[in-house]
């Protein structure tokens, strides 16, 4: 048995241990008011839930296992430190975001989540099982400081944007890889915005207008619908725009990815766990979530990127 499969196994095990006592010990409390985290989870869907928490490490596991040789894999103490502060640091700006320290305004029913850029980086920065662990446990940290309750599905779906993110580090050729990338993400925003076109009076169920008496019933907006194709173009723009760059190229473009298959691994569980139809889960939930995250990625992660290459410059490494 390698070092690296001993090494990968431990760390998924820990996000699973994670959520199977988040889940059925903390969750199955009800909220204490003025707690400082609500880790409240539905325990009439708990069970399969926790199913769709394991399918997401068992994803996670089977690409670690038919690449396992490829040194994108190593887990030492350097990576356990980056795995706490990326997910300290993504529980927290997730908390200022969509909490009520700094609340930043919906523009036109889009759900703003600025933070997403940071198991984005962390996952291009430091290899995917950084990217999964800061997704999955800052997601399901920063939820339970904002009171909302959690739903671990879409931590895990969190978890996969950051290793996603960090699978560019599997491939030799990172150009081929980048626009291999670029097709496969384009084809699906296609899709899922096809079908935003096919069923425009679906409600966003992310967006929540309290004052109005609005509560993820409100027919989604067409810049909701759209954004998506938006944050596409943001990130093709970034992608070629930075040609010569190509540490900032990858790391837009496999965010990119990671983004839209991580929230459609979180939003087509939904289909199961609270009986969505396919055109409620992706208009409803995966495109006003997905698309703001693109345009994010596009805007902040280069942001990052050049900010890490400075300091590694100081640093002289």
């Amino acid at each position: 048995m390698s070092k690296s499969f001993t090494n990968v196994a431990v760390s998924l095990g820990v996000v699973l241990v994670f959520f199977a006592v988040v889940m059925f010990v903390l969750g199955a409390g009800e909220a204490q008011e003025g707690a400082l985290f609500n880790f409240s989870v539905d325990q009439a869907t708990v069970v399969i839930r926790f199913v769709f928490v394991i399918v997401g490490l068992l994803i996670a596991f089977a690409v670690y296992y038919v690449t396992k040789d490829n040194a994108a894999w190593e887990v030492g103490t350097r990576q356990v430190v980056w795995m706490a502060i990326g997910a300290a640091l993504y529980a927290v700006f997730s908390w200022l975001f969509n909490g009520t320290v700094f609340v930043v305004p919906s523009v036109s029913q889009v759900a703003l989540r600025p933070a997403i850029a940071i198991p984005m980086f962390f996952g291009y920065a430091f290899g995917p099982v950084v990217g999964f662990f800061t997704g999955a446990v800052g997601n399901t940290f920063g939820d339970a400081l904002t009171g909302f309750g959690l739903s671990p599905q879409w931590s895990i779906g969190n978890g996969l944007i950051g290793f996603i993110a960090g699978c560019w580090m599997l491939f030799k050729d990172r150009k081929q890889s980048m626009n291999t990338v670029l097709y496969v993400s384009g084809a699906l925003v296609l899709l899922t915005a096809l079908l935003y076109f096919l069923n425009r009076n679906q409600p966003n169920m992310l967006f929540f207008d309290p004052e109005n008496n609005v509560f993820g019933d409100a027919a989604i907006s067409i810049f909701a619908g759209i954004s998506i194709i938006v944050g596409f173009i943001l990130v093709a723009l970034v992608r070629y725009g930075y040609a010569s760059n190509e540490n900032v190229a990858t790391a837009v473009t496999w965010g990119m990815l990671g983004n839209i298959l991580g929230l459609l691994f979180a939003s087509l569980s939904d289909i199961f766990i609270n009986g969505l139809t396919l055109p409620a889960t992706i208009v409803g939930q995966f495109l006003p979530a997905a698309g703001p995250n693109l345009i994010f990625a596009a805007i902040l992660v280069p942001l990052l990127v050049g900010a890490y290459a400075s300091v590694q410059r100081q640093s002289g490494r």
